[in-house]
């Protein structure tokens, strides 16, 4: 069988995905399965630091095993013939299709997504790591399950990584400047379980100024008097998940334990393909990593000058800026 980290055992159809920094393309893997695989521009490798965020998704991507995670079949992080093989979603993102169906999701169908992205998150957090990116737009859905993907800006702690995010979802230590943690991404998912439990994110601005000071100095509404269907241990962990701060806030598991009793499933332990975390190389890492062992993550840079926060975008405090 070819070796599918090898662009050239992939069978490339037609493009069904186009960003900033890669294209997307339907494909046919050595198996005969179809697959999505992504390819970085010309322009992407051509730049450092985004060639490096590529290669710490692929990366990444192959290390992690999760059922709630997207699964990668194959990948090469660098080179000309740099690419990300992963499960292919019909469908696209979570984002794509909340617009394109214009309804929102039934109760039970938007507990077991956030029961699914919980989960991924109490996986990630298990390792040490953290995604920092939760969104609707790196959430895909397959016959109403769901998993997390995009893991370009995920890091682990130990070694340190710098900071990133979407305003829209991002905690107010990020915009203060901190470091990531578990408990920013707890953040970002109780931003997005406020968003398909209510049909809106609990804050809004047109700019990314206005952002700032909401996610800083507001607090959102009771999810209960939002939706009042929505069970009432479900609705205080996500409202506490948007506490200032983040000792305040639950964990992932604690959240996806909560999610699950209300869609009335036992919440077991979680079960992982592996508990062990994945070896680390003992060379310079991908990415943003700096040497195994530095105790803690570097001062993040400062961040851009933006001026607009649309709806589709995902500013970072970082040159690579991805739309999605």
């Amino acid at each position: 069988m070819p070796d599918q980290n090898t662009l050239s055992a992939y069978t490339l159809h037609r493009v069904i995905g186009r960003g900033n920094t890669s294209l997307v393309r339907l494909a046919t893997d050595p198996r005969g399965q179809q697959v999505a695989v992504k390819i970085p521009h010309a322009e992407t490798l051509a730049v450092q630091d985004s060639a490096e965020l590529f290669g710490n998704e692929v990366r990444l991507t192959l290390q992690f095993r999760h059922p709630h995670l997207v699964q990668g079949f194959g990948g090469t992080p660098f080179g000309p013939r740099a690419f990300l093989a992963v499960r292919y979603y019909p469908d696209g993102a979570l984002s794509e299709q909340l617009q394109r169906d214009g309804t929102p999701l039934t109760l039970d169908g938007a507990l077991r997504i956030l029961a699914d992205v919980a989960s991924a998150l109490a996986y990630l957090h298990h390792l040490g790591a953290v995604h920092q990116d939760v969104k609707t737009q790196n959430v895909y859905v397959a016959g109403g399950r769901a998993a997390l993907g995009d893991l370009g800006n995920t890091y682990f702690l130990a070694q340190g990584g710098k900071v990133s995010g979407s305003p829209y979802y991002m905690a107010p230590e990020i915009y203060h400047g901190e470091s990531s943690s578990s408990a920013s991404d707890v953040y970002s998912l109780g931003i997005l379980a406020y968003e398909l439990l209510s049909g809106e994110r609990p804050y809004h601005g047109h700019t990314y100024e206005e952002l700032m000071v909401a996610h800083l100095t507001r607090f959102p509404p009771p999810l209960a008097h939002l939706n009042p269907q929505v069970p009432r241990n479900v609705a205080r962990l996500a409202e506490l998940a948007l506490a200032k701060r983040t000792g305040e806030r639950p964990t992932a598991d604690a959240l996806r334990r909560a999610l699950l009793t209300a869609l009335r499933e036992t919440p077991a332990d979680e079960v992982y393909e592996t508990d062990e975390k994945p070896a680390e190389p003992t060379t310079r890492l991908v990415g943003r990593h700096g040497p195994v062992g530095r105790a803690a993550a570097p001062a993040p840079a400062a961040p851009e000058p933006v001026r607009e926060a649309r709806e589709d975008s995902g500013f970072r405090w970082n040159p690579f800026r991805r739309r999605k």
